[in-house]
């Protein structure tokens, strides 16, 4: 996964994106139906800025893993800006959350997606996707960079 077309500069005018763990898991895990956008999506938002994960996309992609050793080779921080979850994006989580149970919604606690939702829209971040329905109902701020 390192390699040298994911290296972004940071500036000013370039966009920052957050990158999903199921683009990240398409093309870690080799999935044969999206890898080939994923890795296409991944090397394109590269190119333009940023691009960023989170602990909790971290987590959710350490699950392929035995060492952390190897899910940070698999993620170089090189390529990868590690960043924390901004405390906004909790209290945006919950408020989320909130209107997710009042549509009926049946999960017990908040979803790491209403978190990576919550996290590029107080960042203004774009978001590299391919599961859209939540973040276009909870986050629609969010610009979504996701399969037509």
């Amino acid at each position: 996964m390192a390699s040298s077309h994911l290296r972004a500069v940071e500036t000013v005018d370039r966009p920052t994106t957050l990158v999903d763990s199921c683009v990240l898991l398409d093309i870690l895990g080799e999935d044969s139906t999206w890898r080939r956008w994923s890795e296409n999506a991944l090397a394109e938002a590269a190119d333009e800025g940023l691009i960023v994960i989170n602990p909790i996309i971290y987590a959710e992609v350490s699950v392929r893993y035995a060492r952390i050793e190897d899910v940070d080779a698999a993620l170089p921080p090189g390529d990868f800006h590690r960043e924390e979850l901004p405390y906004a994006a909790g209290f945006l989580t919950g408020k989320a959350f909130l209107t997710y149970k009042r549509r009926g919604g049946n999960k017990q606690s908040p979803l790491a997606d209403f978190y990576i939702g919550a996290h590029a829209a107080v960042r203004s971040y774009r978001l590299l996707t391919r599961d859209t329905s939540r973040y276009r109902t909870y986050f629609p701020s969010v610009q979504l960079i996701a399969p037509d």
